[in-house]
């Protein structure tokens, strides 16, 4: 049954498939919660394609990222992997959940989602049994946590989005990987265009990353005009990705920030890029970790910029 659940996963889109006994997660973890069945663990993890990185690498165009690389993989292709998977899980007579990220909604009061508009997403206690992502994929054997939290696998690095079926079937697990991609180099936290990650924790203050990934950066947004935040008294702080934002201050910016229309479905387009993911992916292709190559490196030139004069 392992093998075919792989073989179908992947004919369905999915690049990596991995397993966990549910005797590795705690008593507490939230997959009890949604399934206290559970004994089994599956994760799919689905490339993001490293040319929808490119486009706003090279400043051209700002939808791709957003709709391909999430909305179209998390809404689509993820979902419809996941539920093939769990139909050939039940013809085999066990109960199979799919589990895929809700983009909306969130547990915490005051949390948000960098991805979504702020607005748009729902907070409370609908969100109290959702999984952990990140550290479900490393038990599952996917890869590693990376020093700004992302998800490291060793084929793609931090470029992956994944989703997971639980089930009351017993499959093999596979082994836990030992960490050895992430060598804490703080590619990610100087690559921040918002200084939203701690460079002693690494810990991402989602506020402060929604803010900048949403393009209040104008040093990295090309559609923000000369005049942008002229009701703000620290306009060239948050234009220069300096200020410091509380979720109050945070709003409010994004309100003022409508240089570039939004996704479908409440996604934003991101004006960063994820150049917390790249710059960490350009650091392990220069290393030669990566176990999928190309035949030209991923950054061809140096990362552009406007002037903060340009505001002034």
């Amino acid at each position: 049954m392992k093998e075919q659940i792989i073989r179908l996963a992947k004919a369905n889109g999915a690049d990596l498939v991995g397993f966990a006994p549910a005797s590795r997660f705690e008593k507490d973890d939230p997959i009890f919660k949604i399934y206290p069945e559970t004994k089994t663990v599956i994760c799919l993890a689905f490339r993001v394609l490293r040319g929808n990185y490119r486009s706003i690498e090279e400043g051209t165009t700002y939808y791709q990222y957003s709709t391909m690389a999430v909305e179209n993989l998390e809404e689509t292709i993820m979902p419809g992997a996941t539920v093939r998977v769990a139909n050939l899980i039940e013809s085999f007579g066990y109960t199979a959940i799919p589990q895929r990220r809700n983009q909306a909604i969130m547990q915490e009061e005051d949390g948000t989602n960098p991805e979504m508009l702020y607005n748009a997403i729902y907070r409370g206690k609908t969100a109290e049994n959702t999984m952990n992502y990140t550290e479900s994929a490393v038990l599952c054997g996917i890869g590693e946590r990376g020093f700004h939290g992302a998800l490291l696998t060793d084929e793609f690095g931090p470029m992956v989005r994944v989703c997971f079926v639980l089930t009351d079937a017993e499959i093999e697990g596979d082994a836990v990987k030992e960490p050895h991609l992430c060598d804490g180099c703080k590619a990610c936290v100087r690559a921040c265009t918002g200084h939203a990650i701690d460079e002693v924790t690494g810990k991402v203050d989602d506020w402060q990353c929604a803010v900048y990934y949403n393009g209040a950066n104008g040093l990295r947004n090309p559609f923000m005009p000369p005049d942008a935040y002229a009701e703000f008294e620290n306009r060239l702080e948050i234009i220069a990705g300096e200020a410091k934002v509380s979720p109050e201050l945070a709003r409010k910016i994004m309100d003022a920030t409508f240089f570039y229309p939004p996704i479908h479905h409440g996604y934003t387009a991101s004006f960063c890029g994820r150049l917390c993911d790249i710059d960490c992916y350009c650091h392990l292709e220069e290393k030669g970790v990566l176990t999928k190559s190309f035949h030209t490196p991923f950054r061809k030139r140096e990362k552009w910029s406007y002037s903060i004069e340009d505001f002034k």
